[in-house]
Order: C-alpha cells, then structure tokens, then sequence
C-alpha cells in the first residue's frame, strides 16, 4: 500500500505525542476522523498496531512506542528543515517573539526598529520586556536578549556586551552623608539592595579595581526591589545608595539626578547575550533579526554604554 509519509506521519506523531486523536487533529487542521484514518492506513502499511485504543485513552503499543523513538526526532528535523527552506524562498516574514531586559530593550533595541522594518518590512517583532531569562523552547520565544543568561542545552548566544555596575547616590543623599572614600564606608550607608528574580534571595556585591582590588559593598537596607530601573529611581529621590547596571545608572548620571560614588570601583556584572535556540536550520526572519542586532551594536558602539 502506498502511504503518504506527510499526513500519515504527521497525524501517527502528533497523535502520540498529544496522546489523542482530538488533540493532534487541532495541532493538523484536520478532523479527528481524518487524523484517525491516516494513522490506521499506516499501522495497515506497516503491519503492525501502533496504538491502544479505548473510548477513554489512547495509548502506544509497544512496537508504537518504539517507531515513535525511531522516527519522532528525525521527523521533527524534517519538519522544520522544510519550513525554513519554505520561508527562505522568499523575504523573511512573519511574526518573531522577541523577551528583552526592559532598559535594554527600551534604550538600546526599539531605536533600531525602524531600520529593521525598512530592511525587513515582512517580520513583525513581538517584544515582550522581562526582567528575567525566558525559557525560549518552552514558551515559544524566537529570541532574548538580557544579562545573567545560564546558557542551557538547546540554546546559543552571541555576546552583545559587558555589563558592569556602579555605585551611585542622589545630591540631596550625598549632602546629609559624606560620600565614601572607600568600600569599607558603605556600610555607614543606607543602601537599596536589590533580590533576585531568579532565587528571591538578596544580591550581594563584589567591588573591583582595574588594578585587582576587591572589596564588598554592604551597607544598611533601608528598600529592597526587584528591579534594576526602580532602583535608580528610587536613588535618585535620595532614598539611599545603590549598586546599579551601568545602563540604567548613565540617563541619571548625564541628567545630574545620580552622583557615581567610588569612581574606581565597579562590579564585574557579566555578558549581555542575545540568545535564541541552536537548531542548525534557524528560520530567516530569526537569523536576520539576530544578524542585525548584532552589527548594529558594534556599529553604533553600543557596548560601550554597558561598562563605566
């Protein structure tokens, strides 16, 4: 018998991996029944029963679970290997989701937007801006950009910068305290401490020097916040000391709302990464998206408005 091995895969795969003819048929644009009809034409071509079936569940048979071992990986690389060669055929198009560090993305990224849709009117970005790293498999992102990546399997990512982080207060702060000459005398200071996202612990700080000195930076926590921009808002009302991203501690530092404290000292914060996922074939509108970011950076010299 002659099978088709799209629609007879397709609907088997899809079945097996939903676990029910209803589910896979929505995933396919196709009616349960048809779903059903392409999967017992297979298990007749192949001669054997690939699935258990009871009006409450659908279950593998053995010889199913082990062709959907088999051929699952494979066709899914087949899969997305004709997708992108569909897309490549002509302009990149389509929608991209797109997670993004608010300051970073605000500042840095939305800026070159229109350039990006002159160059590529077919891709739609979807930005959404997280203070935190995406899983981009799990909830369908096509890439981030953000700091303090763990770069877990399945994903790449390209370096877009060094982050360091300062120490700042307000004038109207620095005028009731005498700045500090040292790291030592931070901790005469109220301070704004920040917590992780990620363990809801406190964040604490190293100091360092170009020429190798190292020395915490604890002071009193008079506020606690989650987020970076907040907590250069909060210190340019005069709330206390903070340790803030380079990137959200510079509008305020040229606008005079923040004064840098210990200009000598900085915290060594780590890469600013774009990352998206390390499938070989990467559809076009993601592979020029990351391609333009990435020049665009050094063009522009972007990198250098993450260090101090």
């Amino acid at each position: 018998m002659n099978i088709d091995p799209f629609a007879h895969l397709d609907s088997f795969i899809h079945s097996a991996e939903a676990g029910s003819f209803s589910a896979a048929a929505r995933r396919l644009g196709l009616s349960p029944a048809g779903v059903s009809k392409n999967v017992a034409r297979l298990e007749a071509s192949l001669g054997v029963r690939l699935f258990q079936r009871s009006t409450r569940k659908l279950g593998l048979t053995e010889e199913g679970e082990q062709f959907l071992r088999e051929v699952g990986p494979a066709w899914h690389r087949i899969a997305q290997a004709i997708d992108v060669v569909r897309e490549g055929a002509g302009e990149p198009s389509g929608p991209l989701k797109v997670a993004l560090a608010p300051a970073v993305g605000r500042m840095h990224v939305v800026p070159l937007l229109e350039e990006f849709h002159r160059l590529h009117p077919g891709v739609v970005p979807d930005l959404h801006f997280e203070n935190r790293q995406v899983d981009l498999i799990a909830e369908g992102f096509d890439v981030a950009i953000g700091g303090g990546v763990e770069l877990t399997q399945g994903v790449v990512a390209r370096e877009l910068a060094r982050v360091r982080l300062l120490v700042a207060a307000a004038p109207a702060y620095l005028a009731q305290h005498p700045a500090p000459s040292h790291p030592d005398e931070l901790a005469g200071h109220d301070g704004i401490a920040r917590r992780s996202i990620r363990s809801g612990r406190l964040q604490s700080w190293t100091l360092r020097t170009a020429d190798g000195q190292e020395a915490a930076a604890e002071f009193r926590p008079v506020a606690v916040f989650d987020d970076p921009e907040a907590m250069a808002r909060a210190a340019a009302a005069g709330l206390g000391v903070a340790v803030l991203p380079a990137p959200h501690a510079r509008p305020l530092l040229d606008s005079g709302e923040l004064v840098r404290i210990l200009p000598d000292w900085y915290v060594e914060a780590g890469p600013l990464f774009l990352y998206y996922s390390s499938r070989k074939l990467l559809p076009a509108k993601t592979r020029v998206f990351v391609d333009f970011v990435a020049a665009r950076f050094r063009a522009l010299g972007l990198a250098a408005q993450f260090t101090v």
